[in-house]
């Protein structure tokens, strides 16, 4: 299979992602997300997880003239090689997962808040009394990382994504454009790092 796929390979895959982003295909991504949801089920196995990507992969470029893909078509098209290979409750556990995910985000609005003491964070007390009040949304971080400093697509989405983890930790449904701003850069840093000392090796 191997060989087939890089045979098949020759011009990356785009993606659309949810928000009209897009972003070339990463196999060693559907590799991840099948091996966390063979985790959920406590049947995670890299191996496993690295013949069911190729099967995805594969499938993909092979269906896929356009080289465009909707990041809900892979998400699918996971969940359909899960079950079609006896891992069915893999497949339940990762959609799930996914609409979990979703609620969450549904959930959370951003306040514009700059929290420096106690009167600050009265604000968030009780519904209805800030104004301006947005959707939780990964992809502003995203974009802000792209456009104002000059971060790549793809570690922009990395360090969204570990914020993202921080703020679902932090089980609140008002969040202040200050923390997130905070664990923007905190993160950021921490990932920027990571990669000069693996460039460095």
């Amino acid at each position: 299979m191997q060989g087939g796929i890089q045979k098949v390979i020759q011009t990356q895959l785009k993606v659309i992602k949810a928000d009209g982003s897009i972003e070339g295909y990463l196999h060693t991504k559907v590799m991840g997300t099948i091996n966390n949801a063979l985790g959920e089920v406590d049947q995670a196995n890299i191996d496993i997880a690295e013949q069911f990507a190729e099967v995805v992969t594969f499938f993909l470029y092979n269906q896929y003239n356009r080289r465009r893909v909707t990041s809900g078509d892979i998400f699918s098209m996971i969940k359909v090689v899960l079950a079609a290979t006896g891992y069915e409750d893999a497949a339940v556990a990762l959609s799930e997962h996914y609409f979990a995910r979703k609620l969450k985000r549904s959930r959370i609005e951003v306040v514009p808040i700059d929290v420096q003491d106690l009167t600050d964070a009265e604000l968030l007390t009780g519904p209805g009394e800030t104004t301006g009040r947005s959707r939780w949304d990964k992809s502003r971080i995203v974009g802000d990382l792209i456009a104002r400093h000059g971060v790549c697509r793809q570690t922009a989405r990395t360090i969204a994504a570990i914020v993202e983890e921080r703020v679902f930790k932090v089980g609140i449904t008002l969040i202040p454009s200050s923390l997130i701003k905070q664990l923007v850069l905190g993160d950021t840093a921490i990932v920027l790092r990571a990669q000069r000392q693996l460039q460095a090796v």
